[in-house]
């Protein structure tokens, strides 16, 4: 009953080598199976996925067709299944022989492949370990980039935070910023209504500047107006005194009464300047010394106390001292760095003081002509100074920066300072504490130096441009560009003389006049080059010394007698 099955399985004649090998196989699955061998066990590979495949399909029906047989039908079913498989096995073999060649042809181009195939394998796999470097540069790029987006993230979140934090500032500073804005709008009204009143508050200004201007312009026609009428009083003094002394002078001469009147007036003279220590003073007329001192000018001049030792101090910057009985040079003092206005020797006669146009003083030891002192607080030009007759180291000085500085000169420093309302042009000690000074507006003021207050203000002049002290301290001689020379009583400061002269004219602000020891004679110089001498006394005409060839700048008189005189380069000693 297996015959036609099994023989439906052989191959056609026309079949070609791949359904020889397809008929072997099933032939050779059918043997395995009847010998009870595992047919899915093929001796090629390829043949297992067939035979395995087949014995899933034949299995089933075997197992049914074997419970319906009988025993003797199961029997003769084997010796037919033998004689098939004997067959089989026959034809397989033959079929074997047959496509052997065919098998051997088609197996010949895999090996001659397989060298190629793995060459390629290998060349793959290098490629694909050139793949797995690849994946993992770039899995390390990957993480990296993923971190760095954290990163990214997270400062963006900040920067967020940031910004958030920035704009409710902003909106702050906005709030702030319209209230400033309204508070400068308010200021602005503010400042316009202020700016409106000072404008008004100016011109109110300006209009009492303007009354204030009149007013001093009418005092100053009042104050001119007085002047005239007390110069006139004085004058008229004046005439007095000369008629007293005529009257005098014929009581002399009329007999023993004017003899005992003569006599008792010489000896109040000699007790006077014998406890002044000076000798009596004669009206010089001789020039007995010129020396040539500097060059430029010499604009002050100044005695020892008691000696005769002549200081001078020039336009050139230098401190000259002079015997003034052979006007020979003893020592020049240097360090001054503009030129000299004025001198004072303090009353010990250890220091010299020089005013200088720089602005500063400077001092010097007299003996041995060492710099002591550098006094610097003035502003501006140094036009006087003076040292003090009660305390020896303590000086004052003037400027044009319109103060008044006293100096300690053990210390070398400023001990006050003194305003004022115009400028001094010179200053004089009348006692320890008080000192007088001449202004440009035209008055004489006495100062407190305890307080720094002005205690009197008397009108002089047009403009004051000296002043002298007398060495009793009893009168103030004033100079000033009216060409007049005042002398007032310290006691009472009133005028007790004036001197003037036809040819007599003041050279500005240089002008020194100056006092005899006695306090008997006036000495001025003026422009012509003459200089001037009048008798207190004996109000009347001056006499008249004549020699300079240019204006006459300063003048000092000696206690031991000469008088000196200079002008822009020469100083003359008369006798």
């Amino acid at each position: 009953m297996f015959g036609p099955t099994l023989s439906s399985t052989s191959p056609s004649p026309l079949a070609g080598p791949g359904a020889a090998s397809a008929s072997s196989s099933s032939s050779f699955f059918w043997f395995r199976l009847v010998f009870n061998e595992d047919p899915t066990e093929a001796p090629w590979p390829w043949l297992r996925t067939e035979a395995t495949g087949r014995a899933a399909s034949i299995s089933p029906a075997a197992a049914e067709i074997h419970g319906r047989m009988t025993m003797a039908e199961a029997e003769a079913g084997r010796a037919a299944i033998r004689r098939a498989l004997r067959s089989l096995k026959r034809r397989h073999l033959a079929e074997e022989g047959a496509h052997s060649p065919a098998i051997e042809a088609l197996t010949r181009p895999f090996a001659a492949h397989a060298l190629e195939w793995k060459e390629k394998a290998e060349k793959h796999e290098v490629e694909l370990q050139h793949c797995y470097k690849a994946q993992s540069r770039l899995s390390e790029q990957l993480v990296t980039e993923i971190e760095e987006g954290k990163a990214s993230k997270a400062l963006l979140k900040e920067k967020e935070a940031m910004v958030t934090s920035l704009q409710a500032e902003l909106e702050k500073s906005s709030e702030e910023n319209v209230q400033l804005k309204q508070s400068l709008d308010e200021k602005t009204k503010a400042l316009d209504l202020l700016i409106q009143e000072h404008q008004t508050v100016k011109a109110e200004h300006e209009q009492a500047l303007t009354k204030l201007k009149a007013a001093e312009d009418e005092n100053q026609s009042l104050i001119d107006r007085w002047m005239l009428e007390k110069m006139k009083d004085a004058e008229k003094l004046n005439e007095a005194n000369a008629m007293y002394e005529e009257m005098v002078l014929k009581l002399k001469t009329a007999g023993v009464g004017g003899i005992q009147l003569n006599a008792q007036q010489e000896a109040d003279g000699m007790i006077r300047r014998s406890e002044a220590g000076y000798m009596e003073t004669s009206i010089p007329s001789t020039c007995t010394v010129t020396i040539r001192a500097h060059d430029g000018g010499c604009g002050s001049l100044m005695f020892e106390h008691n000696s005769d030792k002549l200081i001078s101090g020039g336009q050139d910057q230098t401190l000259k001292i002079w015997s003034a009985s052979t006007g020979a040079l003893t020592s020049t003092l240097h360090g001054c760095l503009g030129s000299v206005n004025d001198l004072a020797v303090t009353n010990d006669n250890k220091f010299v003081v020089a005013a200088c146009s720089s602005n500063k003083l400077f001092v010097w030891e007299v003996n041995g002509g060492r710099p002591r002192h550098t006094l610097t607080g003035h502003t501006k030009n140094v036009s006087s100074v003076d040292a003090s007759w009660v305390k020896s180291f303590v000086v004052a000085s003037s400027s044009n920066d319109r103060t008044i500085k006293t100096w300690d000169l053990q210390t070398g420093f400023c001990k006050s300072t003194i305003m004022s309302a115009s400028n001094p042009n010179s200053l004089a000690f009348i006692d320890g504490d008080i000192i007088c000074s001449g202004h440009r507006d035209g008055n004489l003021r006495l100062w407190d130096v305890r307080s720094g207050k002005c205690t009197t203000q008397i009108a002089a002049h047009l403009d004051v441009t000296s002043v002298c002290v007398s060495r009793s301290k009893n009168f103030i001689l004033t100079s000033g560009r009216d060409n007049v020379h005042n002398l007032f009583d310290v006691r009472t400061l009133e005028i007790c003389g004036t001197f003037r002269a036809m040819g007599n004219k003041v050279v500005g602000s240089w002008s020194k006049p100056c006092i005899s020891p006695d306090e008997n004679c006036i000495a001025a110089g003026s422009s012509d080059g003459s200089v001037y001498i009048w008798s207190r006394l004996k109000n009347g005409t001056p006499t008249i010394l004549e020699g300079h060839s240019s204006p006459v700048l300063a003048s000092a008189w000696c206690g031991l007698g000469p008088l000196a005189t200079s002008d822009r380069n020469h100083i003359y000693l008369w006798s």
